[in-house]
């Protein structure tokens, strides 16, 4: 028989007590609530079903001590039902960027305080979360889990019916595959009324190792549906949906994503690393502090598509002054191109051609490190620098002719990784490389270096400063193709506190970097996109959105990126080949155009029509790229399925909305996009085989056979 308190049951007999009074803080779009006998929860002011004055912002999990109450959810814990709410709580300052608030609580018990900063940017109904959790006790306290953000949603067991989970699965060359699940799918009415508890089970997302987007990505959404028929037609991608909450985890470590039932509605709690999913624990001394992984919330009343556009906004907030900076068109030499083995003679005509297209940087991919004779290099990397035998006149020889053609020279680089045989791995000491139980972490030849390390900061920083002053380079593509593992245990409680720390390091690492070098651009790469968060995102420029060398396979990957990465981070590459029809030149292009124009291929092999339709993509994208900055993601036809024929992405801007069109059936058909009505084709220019018709509010297209894809504009009056 499942165990059952009186108080779970029922209600205790007395008199009937005056219930504390609730205070309240607004923040933006959100508010706190707590009373004298609560802890501080987190509630949307915008919308009726997301949050909950019942369910407190800040759970904490120790090796002492778990739960209040059994479950197997990350929700009542101890030390977070104690948490009360200190004197002078909250402080609210603002200015015209930006509103933030810190409130504290303390544990009595434990001892544990922790204190909460909320920041919300002027213009967005989004929140940033950060906790910091201290011992103000007189003994050590190992932490094991702390959220980073948990609210409610719904109000009542019968509400959680009208809500969906939002969820992305991601894998090398299928990043982004987004799907939408009823929350009683993952969550099934028990009946939790009549047993007079709230639920045990619950429901979750978490990350493996240090691929942060590797398995799952980072960032999710809930929306509550209706059937009511005066619902908000604004709600994108859900006939009459209503409030939508969306949220990114900001860790390029552990993170993980719950859900469960209460009898009165659901609860989310987003957390980073745990010490049942990732091998985490802290051990906080007296005075000691631990500081949890940010959160970013954004609630909207007009459904999936607006929180997602907040979210979008909060993101460029997040990346402050680079924000800013220029998106100049990238040429790389990898994708369908040379594939690690640059040489002079191969790169030169590369370089021309690019040039003449319009690139302004053109990036020497993997191998101009490795010695063409010696075959694979995977093991030998590390020490970078150039293999003289690959390059007629040295590799500053074909810098200086990019230089020489108008463009910023770029170099592959995979920093924390240092292959077995590279001179680097005997160079370098012990402590420098991951660690488990007391000896360096392996993974497919290669072991991984620790940047909390001197030594390790030092070699990649004489690295870095060689590049720069030895050769001009001016953009660095960082790749991450290896996943160590749970982290290292080297000056840390556990292999989870490990991988954090050193992934924070790293971050700090990349901004040193720029402090140096400050024109210098950076992308984040990992293997595609296998460790996209905005950790690493709010401190590089670019995210290469996949490895995915098949281009019908690409319009899922790049439509869908945009919920999670910014539409001008997002790097989609368009490698036109020979062996490709017009039409196929178009499709790859116009993948390249919704993002960042990401550009490789054997420029010098094209058709001359060929180059003359890539260079009209370069010349439309180079004038659109100043409002893609902009601009926030919308899906008319919802977010696309791995398989869907018809692919769509909208990108709205202040006079006009942009729309990328993938139809991927051989055959002939005729299909409609809502709230199109009046769009015209800008690329191709000219083009008349697709017929545009409108009807209503929607615009018909009748595409011939054969693939396709195409670049709308859509006036708003």
């Amino acid at each position: 028989m499942s165990h059952q308190t009186t108080a779970d049951r029922h209600p205790a007999a007395g008199p009937v007590e005056t219930p504390p009074t609730t205070v309240r803080a607004r923040i933006g779009q959100f508010e706190l609530t707590w009373t004298a006998d609560s802890p501080v929860a987190l509630r949307s002011v915008a919308t009726a079903h997301l949050g909950s004055a019942a369910i407190g912002l800040v759970e904490i999990f120790t090796s002492g001590e778990q739960r209040g109450r059994t479950s197997q959810a990350y929700w009542r814990s101890s030390v977070g039902e104690r948490l009360r709410v200190q004197d002078g709580s909250p402080r609210v300052v603002s200015d015209a960027l930006q509103t933030r608030a810190v409130i504290d609580q303390r544990d009595p018990v434990s001892g544990l305080e922790v204190r909460t900063t909320l920041t919300t940017p002027a213009g967005t109904a989004a929140v940033r979360v950060e906790n910091e959790v201290r011992n103000a006790g007189s003994a050590p306290v190992v932490v094991t889990a702390v959220s980073s953000a948990t609210v409610g949603f719904g109000t009542s067991q019968a509400d959680l019916a009208g809500f969906v989970l939002g969820s992305a699965e991601s894998e090398w060359l299928a990043e982004n595959r987004w799907h939408e699940t009823p929350v009683r799918e993952l969550l099934p009415d028990i009946s939790l009324a009549l047993h007079g508890q709230d639920g045990r089970g619950h429901f979750a997302l978490t990350s493996h190792g240090a691929w942060s987007s590797g398995e799952h990505v980072p960032v999710g959404y809930l929306v509550r549906t209706t059937t009511d028929a005066t619902a908000d037609p604004a709600s994108n991608g859900h006939a009459g949906a209503a409030e939508a909450l969306a949220w990114q985890v900001e860790t390029s470590a552990g993170w993980h994503v719950d859900l469960c039932q209460t009898r009165s509605g659901g609860v989310l709690s987003l957390l980073g690393p745990t010490d049942l999913e990732h091998h985490f624990a802290a051990e906080l001394l007296p005075g000691e502090t631990f500081t949890a992984v940010p959160v970013a919330l954004a609630a909207s009343a007009h459904g999936r598509d607006d929180a997602i556009a907040h979210l979008t906004r909060y993101r460029r907030w997040l990346r402050g002054t680079a924000q800013a900076q220029d998106l100049p068109v990238v040429y790389n030499d990898f994708m369908n191109t040379l594939m690690g083995q640059p040489t002079t003679e191969a790169l030169l005509p590369l370089v021309r051609r690019a040039a003449e297209a319009g690139a302004e940087v053109f990036c020497i991919d993997a191998g101009w490190f490795a010695d063409p004779e010696a075959g694979d290099w995977w093991s030998t990397v590390g020490e970078w620098r150039e293999a003289a035998a690959r390059f007629r006149g040295g590799l500053r020889g074909v810098t200086d002719e990019i230089r020489l053609a108008g463009m910023v020279p770029g170099l592959w680089l995979e920093p924390e990784v240092v292959g077995i045989d590279s001179p680097a791995a005997a160079a370098l000491p012990d402590e420098a490389f991951f660690q488990r139980f007391g000896r360096r972490v392996r993974e497919d030849r290669r072991y991984h270096l620790d940047l909390r390390h001197p030594a390790a900061r030092a070699h990649l920083d004489a690295t870095v400063d060689h590049l720069v002053e030895e050769y001009g380079i001016g953009y660095l593509k960082l790749d991450y193709n290896i996943n160590p593992g749970a982290g290292t245990e080297r000056n840390a409680t556990s292999a989870g506190e490990g991988l954090l720390a050193h992934t924070r390091a790293f971050r700090d690492w990349l901004l040193r970097v720029q402090e140096r070098h400050p024109s210098l651009r950076i992308e984040n790469c990992s293997s595609g996109a296998m460790r996209a968060d905005y950790s690493l995102l709010a401190v590089t420029h670019l995210q290469s959105t996949s490895d995915q060398q098949d281009f019908t396979l690409y319009p899922p990957i790049a439509a869908s990126a945009p919920v999670s990465i910014l539409p001008e981070q997002c790097g989609n590459w368009a490698y036109p080949a020979r062996t490709m029809s017009d039409d196929e030149t178009v499709f790859t292009l116009v993948t390249g155009l919704s993002g960042r124009l990401y550009l490789s291929g054997f420029l010098d092999d094209l058709r001359p029509e060929q180059r003359a339709r890539m260079a009209e993509a370069v010349t439309l994208h180079k004038g659109l790229r100043g409002a893609l900055a902009h601009a926030t993601p919308f899906w008319p036809l919802g977010l696309p399925a791995w398989d869907d024929d018809v692919v769509c992405l909208g990108l709205r801007g202040a006079d006009d909305d942009l729309i990328f069109v993938w139809d991927r059936d051989a055959a002939s058909r005729v299909f409609t996009i809502p709230g199109a009505a009046g769009a015209e084709a800008i690329f191709p220019a000219g083009d008349t085989a697709w017929e545009l018709s409108a009807a209503g509010d929607a615009l018909t297209i009748a595409a011939p056979a054969g693939i396709g894809a195409r670049v709308l504009r859509v006036p708003r009056g």
